[in-house]
């Protein structure tokens, strides 16, 4: 059979990227210059905040922050802060932790979950709900990454502060939250719940994490609670000029050979492929991808498949994969319908990207923009169709590895992997 895609060469994209060479000793060194000593007394409880995410080196960093409250003389527990993530309930966010190697035989403390929240008052129209857990220590200290958010854009994304109004919120938490951005914004609703939520939940400090264009630490920063509004607007814009990005602006086709929950809140990063949904349609930006081709579902998603709706086409494989509960209970939960459409699917990649090219507009292959990428996440060495290649070889930032050759598919009509 005739291949049904243009030619492609191995493109890698050069960053300025920094990076922590040393997660332990940075988080250390990030305590100590807080210091943590002012917040910690000996004898205190204090429960330890982790999310949901696939952070570079969380366990690592979670590890190291337990280890310096127990120098103190505090006895850390952990809790999940993930909203309604694992399936909302206690084993499931275990499990979410426990494959990111955070279990009370790796990190050396006890690991607690619960859905149970209690009401640490009101603001406004909000309640502010926390883990009943945490509520019972007598600290709670954050651990997360700080990055762009996938569903909007503010002062204010994805980082400590989320996690301090949602995170430990848990369903409840994240549900009140979701629906009321929908009347008056995410942006909006973030600010208030999390600015109450600091002001009423027993949080001295949060720890910060920021990634570089390849996934690794680029800094670890301890924030108290007074200045972290100020000081985590400031390290978003660090997280956003490091963000993951595509090369091109133009692009016909992205093949996506995995989502997931563990790679983006949103399964596809929004800020890679320019597009979102709202109010269930999807709403996308002048330069966003025109089609797009998920091949697969990442196992660490444990089924979640939020964010299948952003996709235009995809494989049969990935619908098997897709856990209906899960989906839903996120989809649901974040007010966001749209994530959990499943468009249409395919037995093979080759009959998938045949009814994806027919979409585009081009009669021509060598005409054809497409990308391929192995996510969102991992954007720095990609696959480029041959139209790219004048403008790839003009380019500093962008250095071409190989000549434009076919792709290959298996005899089941798969491609075959290169990355």
């Amino acid at each position: 059979m005739n291949n049904p895609l243009p030619n492609f060469f191995r493109l890698r994209q050069k960053f300025d990227a920094p990076t922590l060479p040393d997660p332990a000793a940075g988080a250390r060194a990030a305590l100590a210059e807080l210091p943590a000593a002012n917040f910690i007394r000996p004898g205190m409880a204090v429960a330890v905040a982790a999310g949901s995410r696939g952070i570079s080196n969380y366990d690592v960093i979670v590890r190291t922050v337990c280890e310096e409250l127990k120098t103190l003389g505090a006895h850390p527990f952990i809790v999940p802060a993930m909203g309604s993530h694992g399936g909302a309930n206690d084993l499931g966010q275990l499990e979410v932790l426990a494959h990111y190697g955070i279990t009370e035989e790796k990190i050396g403390v006890p690991v607690r979950a619960s859905m149970d929240t209690v009401q640490l008052g009101r603001t406004g129209e909000f309640i502010v709900y926390q883990d009943r857990l945490a509520a019972g220590a007598d600290a709670v200290v954050l651990v997360n990454r700080i990055k762009p958010h996938t569903a909007f854009h503010g002062p204010i994304e994805s980082g400590l502060m989320k996690m301090a109004a949602i995170g430990l919120g848990k369903q409840k938490g994240a549900l009140q939250f979701h629906q009321a951005a929908a009347r008056i914004g995410h942006a909006t609703a973030l600010l208030a719940v999390a600015r109450a939520a600091l002001k009423l939940a027993k949080i001295p400090f949060g720890v910060a994490i920021i990634e570089n264009q390849f996934h690794q630490t680029a800094r670890v920063v301890a924030v108290p609670a007074a200045k972290m509004e100020t000081e985590e607007m400031s390290l978003l814009e660090q997280a956003r000029s490091l963000a993951p990005r595509l090369p091109f602006a133009v692009v016909d086709l992205l093949i996506v050979d995995e989502m997931g929950k563990n790679l983006s809140g949103s399964g596809l990063d929004t800020n890679v492929i320019r597009r979102m949904t709202e109010g269930g349609l999807i709403s996308a930006s002048p330069d966003a991808v025109r089609r797009i081709y998920v091949r697969s579902l990442h196992p660490d998603s444990f089924g979640n498949a939020y964010g299948i709706g952003l996709a235009d086409f995809t494989h049969d494989r990935l619908v098997r994969a897709l856990d209906a509960k899960a989906t839903w209970v996120n989809v649901l939960t974040a007010s966001a319908p749209g994530n959990a459409r499943v468009p249409m699917h395919f037995p093979t990649d080759r009959e998938a990207l045949e009814a994806a090219l027919q979409t585009t507009g081009h009669t021509d292959l060598r005409d054809l923009r497409v990308l391929w990428i192995k996510n969102t996440l991992s954007c720095q060495t990609l696959l480029a169709s041959e139209a790219f290649l004048p403008e790839a070889r003009s380019r500093a930032d962008l250095t071409p590895e190989s000549q434009p050759a076919p792709v290959r598919f298996d005899a089941r009509g798969d491609l075959e992997p290169v990355f």
